[in-house]
């Protein structure tokens, strides 16, 4: 089978020679690509004649894929995958294997990262500092004793409870399915509404699907309790943008930090989001670190790999 890498994953030279070595000797054809390139009419040519593709958040939809007709296979260095069209993978008999889990230290640890920005304004007060600022009355606050709700209780949920309940939170969560070994952790489940209500802090991490689609919209940020913090990791259109500009700008919201948007950064000027003073945005870092780009490699050629031995 011909297996092509439609970017580059940040692999080394140096392991992209191991996994080349490792194909070829299983009797297999690669290409690697080392840009990334997300033009429709480049993703045809790098995929047009592929059997099997590796790649990791670049939408592909019909538009591309109906053009590659020997693809059997997508090994997506990503956990989530709304931005793949599964309806016509299903239809075309297409296997869609995601790398669930490499990311789920890194994102915990960003959005814990993040919690700890927006109340300390540690972001804030370097920009203040750097030009010639003091902290004249400013008093941040701690996270310790603080509520903390947390929405979606998969792996990345769960291990940012983790965090939290190390650093005395009290923490609380909603998930569509409720977790005993979370619960034995300490923590509570609650409704979402009851969730909105009694956190200090609301940390999103859910997949984006049809009933999570602006799951935090203008009635549910009015429930959350005044002066709360929402820290959005998981997907961008968990969110309604709009409604959560108003709430930061109007003080139903003291706080926020987003990492993830409608579309892949660099956003538009007037993005509502880049109006508020009192949002940290950082372009979509949270599964960016080198350990969890390592333990991406290794699933996505190991998919690969099972994939062949047709497991």
């Amino acid at each position: 089978m011909h297996i092509v890498f439609a970017e580059s994953l940040g692999i080394a030279q140096s392991e992209l020679e191991q996994i080349q070595s490792r194909f070829t000797q299983m009797g297999h054809t690669m290409a690697f690509y080392t840009d990334r390139n997300e033009l429709p009419e480049e993703l045809i040519a790098r995929m047009s004649d592929a059997d099997i593709v590796a790649i990791s958040n670049i939408p592909l939809r019909e538009q591309v894929l109906s053009h590659c007709p020997r693809l059997k296979m997508l090994s997506v260095g990503f956990t989530g995958l709304d931005h793949i069209d599964l309806n016509y993978c299903q239809s075309h008999h297409i296997s869609v294997v995601n790398a669930a889990g490499y990311s789920t230290t890194a994102v915990s640890e960003l959005a814990v990262g993040l919690m700890i920005d927006v109340m300390r304004r540690i972001t804030q007060l370097h920009t203040a500092t750097h030009s010639g600022g003091q902290r004249g009355t400013f008093l941040g606050s701690e996270l310790r004793g603080k509520t903390i709700g947390i929405v979606g209780t998969g792996a990345i949920g769960t291990a940012t409870a983790k965090l939290l309940l190390a650093f005395g939170c009290n923490v609380i969560a909603h998930s569509r399915s409720e977790r005993a070994s979370v619960s034995a952790m300490g923590v509570h489940y609650r409704s979402l509404n009851d969730l909105l209500k009694e956190s200090d802090i609301v940390s999103l991490h859910v997949p984006l699907n049809d009933n999570t689609f602006h799951l935090i919209g203008e009635q549910q940020l009015a429930t959350m309790r005044p002066g709360a913090i929402l820290i959005n990791t998981a997907r961008g259109n968990v969110v309604d943008m709009d409604a959560l500009s108003a709430a930061l700008r109007n003080g139903q919201l003291s706080g926020a930090a987003v990492d993830v948007y409608e579309k892949e950064p660099p956003l538009p000027s007037k993005h509502p989001l880049l109006q508020c003073e009192n949002c940290i945005t950082v372009p979509h870092v949270g599964y960016a670190t080198r350990e969890s780009f390592a333990i991406r490699k290794d699933i996505v050629v190991q998919n690969i790999v099972n994939f062949l031995a047709s497991k």
